[in-house]
């Protein structure tokens, strides 16, 4: 016979929304980082650059990237816990001041998701007896849990994503000849995007196809209107 424990691991399905943060971060440093190093590495090719003048550009791209990288992601966690640090600190005030009142409108709340009252006030009851804090910040707030990523390692962490995308073109360039640089890089970096996006897209549990899709139509659009803008200054030079 299956005990509670064995019964509740049988209930409980996989979901995949718990990825989402670390998923979001790694996956959009380093697709800017490829998008980013590779739309510049192609406009200065089309605008008739020599391999100096094209692998320092390169290398400037990944570090201007990856340091604006670390100062967003920097900012907005930050700001991020500043805000409910501050959201924390009303609803503890609020719960000192004004524990009944609380205790209302989180049953007001049960009741407008379509429990009935006598059992909104029973869960509010009982919710805030077990944690009330916690209780109002998940269901008042919608914040499951207070944001924890410390902004440093969240600043690190997205230029390190940056960079691991951004690299792989620079090396080309480095290696790479002279004559059809452009295209190879270009079709490598697309195979690059396609790839990332459809297995960042199998960990969230989406369809790989259209996550590969999408990065290579938006990282293609980039491309192409940076070829263009080189090709426009090339033939102005």
């Amino acid at each position: 016979m299956n005990t509670t424990e064995d019964l509740n691991t049988h209930l409980i399905a996989e979901h995949y929304s718990h990825r989402m943060g670390w998923l979001r971060a790694a996956v959009l440093g380093a697709n800017d980082g490829i998008i980013s190093v590779v739309s510049l590495i192609v406009g200065v090719i089309a605008a008739g650059a020599d391999r100096e003048h094209i692998l320092l550009v390169a290398i400037a791209a990944l570090a201007a990237g990856a340091m604006a990288m670390a100062a967003g992601e920097y900012v907005s966690v930050s700001s991020q816990s500043d805000t409910e640090e501050a959201d924390l600190e009303i609803e503890k005030k609020a719960l000192q001041d004004n524990w009944e009142t609380e205790k209302h409108e989180l049953a007001l709340i049960y009741m407008n998701r379509g429990v009935s009252e006598q059992t909104a006030h029973q869960v509010a009851h009982e919710l805030m007896e077990h944690d009330a804090l916690d209780a109002h910040l998940r269901d008042e707030l919608g914040l499951s849990e207070i944001h924890s990523a410390n902004p440093i390692q969240a600043a690190f962490a997205s230029a390190v994503s940056f960079i691991t995308g951004g690299i792989i073109p620079v090396i080309l360039v480095i290696f790479l000849p002279l004559q059809n640089m452009g295209i190879v890089i270009t079709i490598s970096s697309l195979i690059l995007l396609g790839t990332l996006g459809a297995l960042s897209a199998w960990v969230g549990g989406a369809s790989k196809i259209k996550g590969a899709m999408r990065v290579i139509i938006w990282g293609s659009i980039a491309m192409a209107i940076t070829t263009w803008v080189g090709m426009i200054f090339g033939v102005a030079g």
